[in-house]
């Protein structure tokens, strides 16, 4: 398989988070996984020498409902991707409705976007990706503001 570029320029105006993998449906990742492992620069994460002074932001993010076909391409998911917000009461993951913000059909394209004349933002490190089956994902791209 060959080697995955990880991108770290937060400027944008397009920043590609890669291709998100669940390995444990029911058990979400987070769609920054791959650009920051260890949640630096995620708002919850206290300040430090090693972390930039604000935490990206962005107006859209685009899911594709693809997965790696072992280093050679992108192949349409088996089941259903789910776009989740970490769980406040419930689990947070496929099955806590109250969480959940979209749902991935295999190869299918789905924008999570802000209002672009008010100029409203969010972080991309509120979302995570949980899967019906193991290895599905998505394709993630963030549209830094």
């Amino acid at each position: 398989m060959a080697t995955q570029s990880v991108q770290k320029d937060r400027q944008g105006p397009d920043w590609p988070l890669g291709a998100i993998a669940v390995a444990t449906p029911g058990t979400p990742v987070r769609i920054t996984s791959l650009v920051d492992s260890t949640n630096v620069n995620a708002p919850e994460t206290a300040t430090s020498t090693s972390s930039d002074e604000y935490s990206p932001l962005c107006q859209q993010i685009m899911f594709q409902g693809f997965k790696s076909n072992a280093g050679t391409g992108l192949v349409p998911n088996t089941g259903n991707v789910y776009v989740m917000r970490l769980g406040v009461a419930g689990a947070g993951n496929r099955t806590d409705f109250g969480s959940m913000v979209a749902v991935l059909l295999p190869g299918q394209t789905v924008f999570i976007a802000s209002s672009a004349r008010n100029r409203d933002t969010f972080s991309p490190y509120r979302y995570y990706l949980d899967a019906d089956n193991a290895a599905d994902g998505a394709l993630v791209t963030a549209f830094v503001q």
